[in-house]
């Protein structure tokens, strides 16, 4: 119960409001300069404070990381890299939140590695068997494979053991794993000769950070503007800064810095958006980064109130079945019932899809069905894939608005802890964009006032087989789709007479084939057999049992879809 909790965690937001991030390109306009005392001769005056600042990020890291204080940096800081107090106290808070989030990632990489551990025992342990069947049949060419095997085993058992003695140090000492600014793929390549140490110097003085300031117009660093129907923002120079004097404590009085100022362009459907941000006052962070290609992305991030609901749950809630190629959706009444599309009901095209015919297919069952297929989900690449998850989120989220229904989705989280242990799960979780389709979801429905209700996942596909497959003449997905609304209402899954009905239908089907071979598929297998004991058993209690063990894992609905896979 508490994994449930600790996932739905982690894609809901606060009732404050949302972190709202508007990703636009800026076209800076530099004057005539030339190097100055911290430059260099190919450096711009922009270039040369993101590098200051940069350097100020890793030399704060180091000195946290020896217990100094945040005011000490912030006063130390400004002598050694020549940068403005904000600017050195968001380059320190930038280091502190690297040290935070790293910490915070010590106990979950801790736990997925005693997972992979205990799996990785698992399989030595298998293979050792192996080993020891293949010396006794004195097979030679079973005993090699066998070594092999065992070999690998004991070398990936040891590296998982070292890697989690490693980790359980850094925590019980208070330290973190060691960080590479840059980015260590980037860092492995530069060691192996595949990248220049251009790049590698570029990756890492290419970004420049300041924080929003409510009391200053927003965020005196890096200022947004709007004259003439045109953004623009500009940038302090703080390291040109010269003192002219000091005040009656003794403190540096500085010139005000110039200023680097260009236009701004920002996607036409944020612009309003922004727009009330700068009329209102409210303060934004604003993240400059250079990119390998010489231009600027401004990333600018605000809180917005979150907006009125409007949808409303007693009205039932709209399923969601999310797969490769798209998702099933299921229009599901109070009662738990598939309602019909009310009249006039239709999905609209996306404008922005025009590269072939049936790149967005909509499937519409007038019973309260729909599916919506994108053949590329399955094996676009990633920035097309992003992409075409946005405009999906979108057509489901309206479809949600228009019935004023909330939605319900599945909380089924891809952990880590089987990567590199198991290759076909590996291959699946790479090419199954499940995640990020939930989040584009969640995120767009928070936008738009949609309610959302994660369910947990467990046997939702089986129990649509069994139960409503058949019975609303739609396919597995659509079942499935139905499934989730209902455990979002609260409905529990019975098992009802018809239900038996099947289970003895195939259990008759079944003992008819005792003449053939035994194997899957063929006649009562041991196996099977010992299925429908088990299932005598399950389906006498199922029905008293709560919710939650309903739900279980090793209920009855796991037997069920064991029946299916071994007797088809």
């Amino acid at each position: 119960m508490k994994k449930r909790e600790k996932n739905k965690k982690k894609l809901t937001e606060s009732d404050d409001g949302i972190k709202y991030t508007v990703c636009g390109e800026w076209f800076p306009l530099f004057w005539d300069y030339h190097p100055d005392l911290y430059g260099k001769e190919d450096e711009t005056p922009l270039d040369t404070e993101m590098r200051l600042f940069c350097a100020c990020t890793r030399w704060a890291f180091n000195r946290l990381l020896e217990g100094r204080s945040r005011k000490e940096l912030k006063r130390e800081g400004q002598g050694l890299f020549s940068i403005n107090s904000r600017f050195c106290d968001d380059a320190v808070l930038k280091a502190k939140a690297v040290i935070e989030s790293q910490k915070e990632l010590l106990a979950l990489e801790i736990e997925e590695t005693e997972t992979k551990l205990a799996r990785a025992r698992k399989k030595l342990g298998r293979a050792e068997k192996d080993l020891d069947k293949a010396v006794k049949a004195n097979d030679p060419v079973k005993i090699e494979k066998a070594k092999r095997a065992v070999r690998g085993r004991k070398v990936r058992v040891k590296k998982l053991s070292d890697k989690l003695d490693e980790l359980k140090t850094h925590q019980s000492n208070g330290t973190i794993s060691a960080v590479v600014f840059g980015g260590r793929s980037l860092w492995k390549r530069v060691c192996k000769g595949r990248a220049t140490k251009e790049e590698w110097r570029q990756a890492r003085q290419n970004r420049l950070f300041a924080r929003g300031d409510e009391t200053k117009g927003g965020n005196p660093n890096i200022k947004i503007c709007y004259r003439n129907g045109d953004f623009s923002l500009s940038v302090t120079i703080s390291h040109l800064s010269e003192q002219k004097g000091t005040d009656k404590k003794g403190r540096p009085v500085m010139a005000r810095a110039p200023r680097v100022e260009g236009k701004l362009w920002l996607p036409e459907k944020h612009r309003l958006k922004v727009w009330e941000l700068l009329l209102s006052g409210a303060p934004y962070t604003v993240e400059l980064i250079r990119g390998r290609d010489g231009r600027y992305r401004a990333h600018i991030t605000f809180v917005v109130t979150a907006p009125v609901l409007v949808t409303n749950p007693n009205r039932g809630y709209l399923g969601m079945d999310t797969n490769s190629d798209g998702v099933a959706l299921a229009n599901v009444n109070y009662f738990g019932q598939p309602e019909s599309w009310h009249e006039g009901f239709n999905v609209l095209y996306p404008k922005a899809l025009h590269k072939f015919d049936g790149e967005f297919q909509v499937t519409v069952h007038p019973n309260g069905f729909l599916y919506i297929k994108v053949p590329e989900l399955a094996y676009s690449r990633g920035y097309r894939r992003t992409y075409l998850i946005g405009v999906l989120a979108k057509v489901v989220v309206d479809i949600a608005k228009a019935l004023g229904k909330p939605i319900a989705l599945e909380d089924l989280d891809f952990g880590k802890d089987r990567l590199d242990t198991d290759r076909r799960f590996n291959r699946m979780a790479a090419n199954f964009p499940f995640k990020k389709i939930v989040e584009a979801v969640v995120r767009r429905a928070f936008r738009e006032g949609v309610g959302i209700k994660l369910v947990w996942p467990a046997h939702t596909s089986a129990i649509g087989y069994y139960k409503y497959m058949e019975r609303y003449g739609v396919i597995i997905h659509h079942a499935a789709a139905l499934t989730i609304a209902r455990r979002a209402i609260g409905f529990k899954e019975r098992i009802t007479g018809e239900l038996k009905q099947k289970i003895q239908a195939v259990k008759e089907k079944l003992n008819r084939k005792v003449d053939s071979l035994p194997g899957e598929g063929k006649g009562m297998t041991r196996k099977v057999r010992r299925l429908f004991k088990w299932l005598d058993k399950k389906i006498l209690v199922h029905n008293g049992l709560t919710r939650y063990k309903q739900e279980s894992f090793y209920s009855v609905w796991h037997d069920l879809k064991e029946l299916v896979l071994l007797s088809r």
